[in-house]
Parts: C-alpha cells; sequence; structure tokens
C-alpha cells in the first residue's frame, strides 16, 4: 500500500498509528499496557486462561463463550498473572453485573481460581478436563523418556565395550526394524493416541514397547481410564466414585508421576467434577490464545502492546 501512494512503509504506519486508526483517542490507551477491560462483555457462561503477547510477558485473558471467538468476546486482558491484580481490575464491573456469571472455566492454577471465586461468587467454577488430562500423558512420557535414557546408557556401554574389545558394536535390531533406542524414540505419538487409531505400524510399535517395558503398558492403560472417566460418565456422583477407583489403581501402581497426578486431582476435585454438569471446557480459552498467536504473526511481532491491544480489541472487543 506504501508502494502505491508513493510514500516509505515506516511513514505510512506511523501516520496509520497516529491519525488513521483512532488509537490516539481510544479510551483505554492510558492504561492498556497493563490492563483493558469491556464490562459490555460479560456473559452468563466465560473462560479464564493465560497467555503471552511478547517476550513471554504473559497475561490474564477473560473471554465470553457467547461471543464464540468472534466480536464481543473479550472481557478483560490484564497484565501478570497475580490474582490480586485481576480481581482489582475485574472489579471494575459492577459486583451486580458480575454475579449474573454462572460459569467459569479455567487450568488447575491456584490463581485462577482464586480470580474466578472472588471475582465471580455466583459462578460455577469447573477445572478444565484437558489439562487434567495433559498431566497424566506427560507422567507417561516422563516414564517413556526414562527407560530411553536407561537405552542411551546401555547403547553406550556396549560400544565402549565393543572398542576395547576390537570387534563391530551391532545393535539389537527388533522385528520392526528399530533399534530399542528407536523404539522409545518413536513411540512418543503412540502414547498419545488411543489404540483404535493406531495405523499398523504403531500397533506393532506399541505391542513390542509393551512387551519389552510392561510399566508403561500399566501407565498408558492409567492414562486411557482417566480420559474415560471423563468419557463415559454422565454425573457428578458417578464420576467421584470411578475418580475414587482410579486413584487407588495409581497407588497400587506405585508411579512416583501419576501419584502427584492423584494428588493433585484431589486437591481441585470438587471443581473437577463440575465439568459433569454441562461438560464444559476451556477450549474456547484455548482457541481464542490461538487468534493471539496468529494475529501476533500476521504483524511479525509485537512492537507496541498498547497498539497491538488496540488492534486486537477493534476485531474481538
Amino acid at each position: 500500500m506504501a508502494s502505491v501512494h508513493g510514500v516509505k512503509s515506516r511513514t505510512l504506519s506511523r501516520q496509520y498509528k497516529n491519525t488513521l486508526s483512532e488509537f490516539k483517542d481510544w479510551d483505554q490507551r492510558s492504561h492498556a499496557r497493563q490492563w483493558i477491560l469491556y464490562p459490555q462483555n460479560l456473559g452468563a457462561q466465560l473462560s479464564i486462561d493465560e497467555t503471552s503477547l511478547s517476550h513471554d510477558e504473559l497475561y490474564t485473558i477473560v473471554t465470553n463463550k457467547a461471543a464464540q471467538g468472534k466480536k464481543g468476546s473479550i472481557v478483560a486482558i490484564v497484565a501478570g498473572t497475580k490474582a490480586d491484580k485481576v480481581i482489582e481490575v475485574l472489579n471494575r464491573i459492577p459486583e451486580k453485573q458480575r454475579l449474573e456469571v454462572k460459569e467459569i472455566t479455567m487450568d488447575m492454577a491456584g490463581s485462577m481460581e482464586m480470580i474466578a471465586r472472588r471475582s465471580f461468587p455466583a459462578a460455577m467454577r469447573v477445572t478444565d478436563r484437558f489439562h487434567v488430562q495433559k498431566l497424566a500423558t506427560e507422567a507417561l512420557q516422563e516414564i517413556r523418556i526414562k527407560y530411553r535414557w536407561q537405552a542411551l546408557d546401555a547403547e553406550n556401554d556396549a560400544i565402549e565395550k565393543a572398542k576395547e574389545a576390537g570387534t563391530a558394536y551391532l545393535p539389537e535390531v527388533l522385528p520392526n526394524g528399530d533399534t530399542v533406542k528407536q523404539l522409545l524414540a518413536r513411540s512418543r505419538y503412540v502414547l498419545y493416541k488411543k489404540p483404535a487409531f493406531w495405523t499398523q505400524s504403531q500397533q506393532q510399535r506399541a505391542e513390542l514397547l509393551f512387551e519389552r517395558y510392561p510399566d508403561l503398558e500399566r501407565a498408558y492403560n492409567l492414562s486411557l481410564e482417566l480420559g474415560n472417566v471423563y468419557d463415559k460418565t454422565q454425573d457428578k456422583l458417578y464420576g467421584l466414585t470411578r475418580l475414587a477407583k482410579w486413584h487407588e489403581k495409581v497407588r497400587q501402581a506405585g508411579f512416583k508421576a501419576f501419584n502427584s497426578i492423584s494428588r493433585s486431582i484431589q486437591s481441585h476435585y470438587k471443581t473437577i467434577v463440575n465439568y459433569f454438569d454441562n461438560r464444559s471446557t476451556n477450549a474456547s480459552a484455548e482457541s481464542f490464545n490461538a487468534k493471539i498467536k496468529a494475529f501476533r504473526r500476521q504483524l511479525r511481532g509485537v512492537r507496541s502492546i498498547e497498539f497491538f491491544l488496540f488492534r486486537f480489541a477493534k476485531i474481538y472487543a
């Protein structure tokens, strides 16, 4: 556009920012770096999450689910994740209006729960199921990585012994063509999937993996069973019962990482089982975070946080 009008791109960009865009008259410009607030976008169902705008600087974002990621989505964007600071901004919204919020979804961060509890006291707080399941998946991958390091150490030892003996080192090759080290490296995505979605080669790899490492199969089954609690449960009482059974299986398995997850779930069980009322998730917040990242890429980064938020709010607030 600058070349069409015969001006430098920087000059046009500066003119757009200072004159054409109405940025200088934006009513939230003075405090935009710290927070922006749109009380009129408050709805009955909200999501709260955190994301990075630039240089890993985190911002807490509250969005209205009813807007479906379009105009009217942004309720508040606040710099940082400190609960007191976010609460101070949200409490600028009249209490009567905040009491009309019926449900708010969030991750397992204690600060997010405190913000939701104190700013929207009448809202049912729901811990996002995918954050809970992600913990189980990460614990499973942690066990796989532990075995992979052991396989690397064993291979290095075998290579050194072969050198000392003056012989060539020949690694063990499994029926699918993988070495043990490769089997553990290439099983990463196998463990993310349910068996029904495995390809033929992935199924063969899983069989070899579980035959050699039974602990990985037990951990994989624990991860699947946690997902089944969400998928096959219709009410809170049944959900609590199934979670209790899962906790017992984790205790018997003796995996340290899964025991940590079990304790985290027990600490958040009240907001976790609220999922079974409306089966609400924080997917809308994750989708909105993706929009922010896409917008940031389109603008080739964030030079001015205030101007970035102004342009973003024009679309989504």
